[in-house]
């Protein structure tokens, strides 16, 4: 039971401190209940919690698109709002196909990448990975092509594989989580190969969509991942940190001809998607605070001087003959332990998971996948606590 949040940390009911590794499922970016956007919500709270957006506006997210606008790639002009990183998805898949069918094309399919999650609506799962999350529901799932995942030295494979599938003529969209799969273990692979796909899709006329839901928001080390392989998509995805994690909030940027595509005074060709609470007025004011911290505060400046910490910690434990594939990506750091029954569903996630709950740590392994992603403001000591913890941990496990 937790009662309140500050910086990194998580207190509980019964008074313990518990280090936030996971930025609370990867949302939190500057810290728990930042004064800045306390001090936002607090304030429209007081005049505007919630209108329609539908025919009316408001100023927060009005200085919120402005914001989104300047800060991203130039030809990203429109800003479609939404509610999380599942419905930003589902908005991307609606406004790739619906540009197709408005200009009269047949393309119809759409690529993802193997190993992929991109939220569990039913678009959502559809262009995600097909296996636990999802079984249940396989019967609700459209059919997707799949290309396979680019990994270290058969990065040819994939890209062979994308020209290919976009040859048949039928693609109207391929999506991707730029440089690092999250949920699917996170899975990382370099900018060149998302430079490569996305000229692939461009010489096709594919439509490229950029999931940057988890990515986004200087998780890479960089703004958006996209940045370091100078890719800018058709659509992209954010979500997560928008409001640096403190209010629900998402949107789907386009591109002018994605737009265009739409814009008629036929009523039948319009854009048809709606939630009840687009644009939120107080989550809009949290995410206009939370720009202004980018443009004002030395972020990339803190996530840096993160990384080469969280780089520095992890030597010790790469020593353990049972840890494999240490990868990192921004302040996003993973190994794999070395186990038969490895993925998900593996019984060393949940052993490890109660060792670091018992330790006052929030980790929550990805099965035999163990990750960091911790807020920007964690510091070099509660950073020692989180390693003591994984190498506990793993002792405990005996590993």
């Amino acid at each position: 039971m937790v009662e309140r949040g500050e910086g990194a940390a998580l207190f509980t009911k019964d008074g313990r401190r518990v280090i936030d590794a996971i930025s609370s499922w990867w949302v939190i970016t500057h810290g728990h209940n930042h004064p800045r956007i306390v001090a936002a919500i607090r304030e429209q709270a007081e005049k505007l919690d919630q209108v329609i957006f539908a025919g009316w506006t408001h100023e927060p997210a009005e200085e919120l698109a402005r914001g989104l606008v300047e800060m991203t790639p130039d030809t990203l002009e429109y800003v479609f709002y939404s509610d999380s990183g599942s419905t930003a998805v589902e908005v991307a898949l609606k406004m790739a196909l619906g540009y197709w069918r408005n200009r009269g094309s047949s393309r119809h399919r759409i690529l993802v990448l193997e190993h992929s999650y991109h939220g569990d609506t039913i678009g959502g799962m559809s262009v995600g990975a097909r296996g636990v999350y999802n079984q249940a529901y396989e019967e609700l799932l459209f059919d997707v092509g799949t290309i396979p995942f680019p990994k270290e030295g058969a990065e040819q494979a994939t890209l062979d594989a994308l020209d290919s599938a976009c040859e048949a003529g039928d693609i109207a969209a391929f999506i991707v989580e730029p440089l690092v799969l999250g949920a699917g273990g996170m899975m990382m692979y370099s900018p060149k190969v998302l430079a490569e796909m996305r000229m692939i899709c461009a010489r096709h006329g594919v439509i490229f969509i950029a999931d940057e839901v988890m990515t986004g928001w200087g998780r890479t080390g960089t703004l958006l991942a996209c940045e370091q392989a100078r890719v800018v998509p058709d659509i992209m995805c954010l979500a997560k940190g928008m409001t640096g994690g403190s209010m629900p909030l998402a949107v789907t940027l386009a591109s002018a001809a994605i737009f265009d595509a739409h814009y008629s005074t036929d009523r039948s060709r319009l854009f048809y998607h709606s939630s009840s609470f687009t644009a939120n007025p107080i989550a809009c004011a949290a995410g206009v605070a939370n720009l202004a911290i980018w443009r004002e505060e030395p972020v990339l400046e803190r996530i840096a001087t993160l990384a080469a910490r969280e780089r520095e910690g992890m030597e010790r434990i790469a020593q353990r003959p049972s840890i494999a594939n240490l990868r990192q990506s921004g302040s996003i750091i993973a190994f794999d332990i070395a186990v038969e029954d490895a993925g998900y569903l593996s019984q060393l996630g949940p052993r490890l998971l109660r060792s670091f709950r018992e330790q006052d740590v929030l980790l929550r392994p990805l099965g035999n996948t163990i990750y960091m992603m911790p807020p920007y403001c964690l510091s070099e000591d509660d950073l020692a606590t989180v390693f003591a913890a994984i190498e506990n941990a793993l002792d405990e496990v005996g590993v």
